[in-house]
């Protein structure tokens, strides 16, 4: 069988649930997946793979928390990783990211989540629980995923490098203020990701062409490296999918995000 595309809709992403080698993870909160989860997937809350560090709410694990939490599940580097949330697939997008700056590249994402699949199929949910073998992954982290905050500072005028700020256009104008400063990362560009969403059909999002246009139109330009980021890399990680998933080959994610850059004294900003 082969992969689904990273952007997976729900029809095939849960054809390739079945396959002998898939690992399904539901990384919904432990109340929602109480209701029932889709047969075979594993529990993998999101809290289990961001660690707030303040000033940076969303924090990246370290390889020794990655390796226990994703031995827990029984992941293995070579598996095809099919992941899933309730909806927005912010969630599960943080998990593809995270798993790619750790050097994997069999996965996809739910689009529009598990809402979109039980209003698309007619999949039933279960509460039986997956039977896990445990493993002790060996893990490293990959080159050119993560972006770091001294990263960034030291690309700001980099005209190979462009910041893509994925928040609300308030809060990338600074009326909308969520840490000490309002305001945004000198030179970036602002496209709200929920822009990415179908109106007709959310949370799934628009066809592809429509994406690759919209993020054209935005000046987000693929012979450039992208960063993305918004308030603590859970929205810009959706963006993150959607800009591999139409082959951008230069996508790193800034995990420290608003959060962290705004909440730091002596980084530069604009209104």
């Amino acid at each position: 069988m082969t992969d689904p595309c990273l952007l997976a809709p729900p029809a095939a992403f849960l054809a390739a649930s079945r396959a002998p080698d898939a690992l399904l993870l539901d990384v919904r909160d432990p109340e929602l997946r109480a209701a029932g989860h889709l047969p075979g997937a594993r529990a993998l809350p999101y809290a289990s793979y961001v660690v707030p560090r303040p000033p940076a709410m969303g924090g990246l694990p370290d390889l020794d928390t990655l390796a226990r939490v994703l031995g827990a599940i029984g992941y293995e580097p070579g598996r095809l990783v099919l992941a899933y949330d309730e909806g927005g697939s912010g969630k599960a997008a943080r998990l593809l990211w995270t798993l790619a700056a750790l050097g994997h590249t069999r996965m996809a994402l739910l689009d529009g989540g598990l809402s979109a699949l039980q209003n698309e199929t007619t999949t039933l949910l279960t509460r039986e629980a997956e039977p896990v073998t445990p493993t002790t992954p060996q893990l490293a982290w990959a080159q050119g995923i993560v972006a770091e905050r001294d990263w960034v500072v030291a690309h700001l005028c980099d005209p190979d490098v462009l910041l893509l700020d994925t928040r609300s256009a308030g809060e990338y104008a600074g009326f909308d203020v969520r840490a000490a400063r309002g305001g945004h990362i000198p030179g970036a560009i602002n496209l709200d990701w929920s822009t990415a969403f179908d109106p007709g059909r959310r949370p799934r999002t628009k066809p592809i062409e429509h994406l690759r246009s919209q993020l054209l139109a935005a000046g987000v330009d693929p012979a450039r490296e992208i960063v993305v980021y918004c308030q603590t890399h859970h929205r810009s990680a959706h963006t993150w999918v959607v800009l591999k998933a139409l082959g951008y080959p230069r996508v790193r994610g800034y995990a420290g995000a608003w959060s962290e850059w705004g909440n730091t004294p002596g980084l530069p900003i604009e209104p």
